[in-house]
Formats: C-alpha cells, structure tokens, sequence
C-alpha cells in the first residue's frame, strides 16, 4: 500500500546541536506538574463563509489594509469580546493574546510540508484592557497581524538557538494564568478529510486534556467553503457574557 504524503524525517538539527538532546532533569518532578483543571464552560461557535467573509472585509477596511486574514480578523473579534466579557479587569492591565503557530513555510529554506514533527511556536499580542476596547475590531486585528508577521525566519531560529542552549518543559500554568486567550489550530487543518472506513466524521472536538480558561481551539466547519468552527473555554459568569456580547454574537451563524 502506498502513502500518499510520505513523512519527512529530516529533522531541523541546527550547527553544533542534535540530533539527540539531553534535558539537565534528573528527578521526573523537576519537569512533571499535574495541571489542575479549574471548573469551566465549553461552548462551539459556528461561523459561516459568508459571516467570515464580511468580518474579513470590516477588519481590512478598518486598519486601511487588504492583508488581514480570515482568522487574524476573527481572533481579533474573540479577544476584543473575551476582555469585555471579563468586565472586571482594570482598564490598565495587559491583555495578552497567544497564538499557535506553524514555523514550516516561516524557515529560510522552508520546511517539507511532510515534515515529521512538530515545528510549532507561540507568539504573543500584546495590549491593554482599555486600549483593545477603545479601538476597533480592525486595530486588534492589525496587532494580531503585526505579531504573526514579525515571527521570522531569524526569529525562529534564533529562538530555538536559546532553547537548545538551556532546554526547558514548559508548564501549562506559565502560559495559562497570565493570558486572555490562547489560539490553537487551524481552519486549513483537513480534520474532515480523514476517513478511517467509518465515513466523514461529525464533528471535531478538543477534549477535556488541554481544557484551560482562555483556550480557543479553531476548526473548518463541516460544510467547508471557509467556515470556521471555534471550541472556546471560559468560567460560567464569563461565557454568559460572551453569549450576550452583540458584536460576538452578530457574527455567529446558526450550525
């Protein structure tokens, strides 16, 4: 039986490093933290091509350019409703939006697509709570787009670099407890075009284990064309308000 996208394991190993790393852990506490879960709302949005579409253009017209994305304009949207929706913050607090990113086609020369393994990094947007609210959707969205683009190839590898030189867990809680959200996924992952002989799946879902206040997991809706699904995670008092939110709510369709 053939593959028809054979993995590439040509692992990125930078000069001098690799391609095995020892970590400087001895005992499995020194990097094992069980992450409590706090008690929690999950809700899926769905987002139809043309509520998309139209949010695409706002942003773009808004921040006088014609290179906001899809998701850069709806994340802006969702940061924008998720501070109002935590109406207690003060106005000078910094808000922090963190997102998930591919750093395959960012390296210089670009990764395989097939690449076999994960070549991910965070990047953050950052603000405050009264300056989100003041400005438009189309000046968060630009912040977004700004953060995305200033991820470079140098940037990448650079960061790696320190990595490799003092190598490090992360711990959930030392990105979780000082954001407003977190993106992850993505509305170009094929999550419907699997098929293991059972047909189409229904739906795609996160599960409970990375279940965090703030999290944000985005699919492509079931029906394609440019739709978007999006699982957000929130406390009870904030997701109610989220669900009350006009400028959310106005781009919502129904599933």
């Amino acid at each position: 039986m053939s593959i028809s996208h054979p993995p590439v394991h040509d692992y990125l190993s930078p000069g001098g490093y690799g391609p095995e790393i020892t970590l400087p852990f001895i005992h499995p506490e020194e990097f094992i933290n069980r992450y409590q879960t706090p008690q929690l709302q999950v809700r899926i949005f769905h987002f139809s091509s043309e509520s998309i579409r139209m949010l695409k253009e706002k942003a773009n017209e808004e921040s006088n350019r014609s290179n906001i994305s899809s998701l850069q304009a709806l994340t802006a949207l969702v940061w924008r409703s998720i501070v109002r929706a935590n109406h207690h913050l003060p106005h000078q607090q910094a808000t922090i939006g963190v997102l998930a990113i591919n750093n395959r086609h960012r390296m210089d020369p670009p990764l395989p697509e097939n690449y076999f393994s994960n070549s991910v990094d965070i990047i953050k947007a950052t603000t405050t709570v009264v300056e989100i609210l003041e400005h438009s959707l189309g000046w968060a969205a630009l912040l977004v787009h700004q953060s995305i683009a200033n991820h470079t190839n140098k940037v990448v590898r650079e960061s790696l670099k320190e990595w490799l030189q003092s190598p490090l867990i992360y711990q959930p809680e030392s990105i979780y407890e000082s954001i407003s959200f977190m993106m992850t996924m993505s509305p170009r992952f094929e999550v419907y075009g699997n098929e293991f002989g059972l047909g189409k799946p229904l739906a795609a879902r996160n599960g409970r284990n990375n279940t965090f206040d703030g999290n944000l997991v985005v699919y492509p809706g079931y029906e394609g064309g440019g739709s978007m699904d999006l699982e957000i995670c929130l406390p009870s008092d904030s997701m109610e308000a989220l669900e009350s939110d006009a400028e959310f709510t106005n781009v919502v369709s129904a599933s």
